[in-house]
């Protein structure tokens, strides 16, 4: 079994490697990496924005709609560790392929399902699939892009997953409206399977990617390390946000503001644009300031530092006398949300050996999801018992503050772990 070395640190890479010479290659990955974000979320999103419909059509309670949510989390908590782990040893290439094959068919398997049961059998499938994308894209940005390019190619990366929940109440209401909602999920699973063959026939690894992956370790080894948890906890911490953001904010505006299918968009629009300009803004802030002449450490954390104080107001979100107030003090959680998230995710890429990255990303993803399995069942219980969205927003702005706390005192300098070869 490897060992860590804590003695010998890894050289920082300040230029990409001489295999990457081609910035149009590069940027390239980036794009097809962006579009697979993209189709991720627009196939997760749907649920959130066929609730209503299906609650009555299925005769779904809160608890259904919340163990369905569940269900899915438990699938991707599983998913993202399993196939964080499939992507060290087989590659990017291979993991992101196995992992967009199962939920493109899970997209599919949505259209046929006739009743709770079998609809969360198709949200597991999904769950399995979708669990992939992270460490699979993170790996490829990790092999593909040096340490000072990283955040904005993962703010990039990341930006697709809101143009997918942007896509998402323009492109579902007139197919359901003019098809029905079996076949709006048949469709877009389709669409997936499409950017699937794009990538086996696009995706090129680079040389010493390649070489890396002969290199094996024991992941569990991972376990040991404050830097790991420190990734882990931070995702546990902030992940349940998004995904009470993700799968219940058209509930809230329904509830809140009497929107139905055909009025969801605007407001949920303006907050994923904001979420856009967020993640892209945050990854190319944190890489100025590298490139300005600060360290990762400092630069990651101030960019993480504001990203917490920008999310607090949406405590407040309840109070909002207006649709537009609450959808912009939502939007701008929602931004700060994706500028810390691109920050937490270039972590393990900043911390750890490249070959290391899809283990503690999907380590991280793990506990994330976790974490989102409590908020379904807490978002539940709240809004079966308490009938208000109060006590979620007030956590949503806590939350952000507590995971730098929690970065910042397991890894207070951030320093590279080497992993020896043995």
């Amino acid at each position: 079994m490897e060992q860590l070395d804590d003695t010998r640190p890894a050289p920082e890479r300040t230029a990409p490697p001489p295999s990457l010479s081609s910035s149009a290659s590069r940027w390239g990955i980036a794009v097809l990496l962006f579009l697979a974000m993209t189709l991720n979320y627009f196939d997760r999103q749907m649920i959130a924005f066929l609730k209503p419909l299906l609650s009555h059509e299925l005769r779904w309670s809160e608890a259904d709609y919340a163990n369905i949510i569940t269900a899915f989390q438990a699938a991707y908590a599983a998913s993202y560790l399993l196939l964080g782990r499939f992507v060290d040893r087989f590659g990017a290439k291979a993991g992101f392929a196995f992992a967009f094959a199962i939920w493109s068919v899970a997209q599919i398997a949505h259209g046929f399902a006739r009743s709770v049961t079998s609809f969360m059998a198709a949200r597991v499938l999904l769950g399995l699939g979708e669990g992939g994308a992270y460490p699979a894209g993170l790996t490829a940005i990790a092999h593909w892009f040096a340490k000072s390019e990283r955040a904005f190619a993962t703010g990039l990366f990341n930006a697709g997953v809101n143009i997918g929940v942007i896509a998402t109440p323009l492109i579902v209401p007139p197919l359901v409206l003019n098809y029905g909602w079996r076949p709006a999920f048949v469709l877009t699973g389709i669409a997936s399977l499409v950017w699937l063959g794009a990538w086996l026939i696009l995706y090129r690894a680079p040389q010493d990617a390649i070489r890396e992956e002969a290199h094996r370790f024991d992941w569990s080894i991972l376990l040991r390390r404050r830097e790991a948890w420190a990734y882990a906890i931070a995702k546990f911490i902030i992940d349940p946000i998004w995904w009470m953001f993700l799968f219940w904010l058209p509930d809230f505006f329904a509830k809140r503001y009497g929107l139905d299918l055909k009025t969801f968009g605007p407001p949920l629009i303006l907050i994923y644009v904001l979420s856009d300009v967020g993640s892209v803004a945050g990854g190319w802030f944190s890489s100025h300031l590298i490139k300005r002449g600060l360290s990762t450490n400092d630069a990651r954390k101030t960019t993480m530092l504001v990203c917490a104080l920008l999310a607090t107001p949406v405590a407040f979100a309840m109070q909002a006398h207006t649709l537009w107030m609450a959808a912009g003090v939502i939007g701008l959680a929602a931004a700060a949300h994706q500028a810390f998230s691109v920050n937490l995710f270039t972590f393990p890429s900043d911390v750890f050996p490249r070959r290391a990255v899809g283990s503690v990303i999907g380590f991280g993803g793990m506990l994330g999801a976790i974490g989102g399995m409590a908020i379904a069942q807490f978002t539940g219980w709240v809004l079966g018992t308490l009938h208000t969205y109060g006590p979620l927003f007030a956590l949503a702005g806590l939350a952000y503050l507590v995971a730098l706390l929690v970065i910042h005192l397991l890894s207070p300098r951030m320093a590279v772990v080497e992993l020896s070869r043995g």
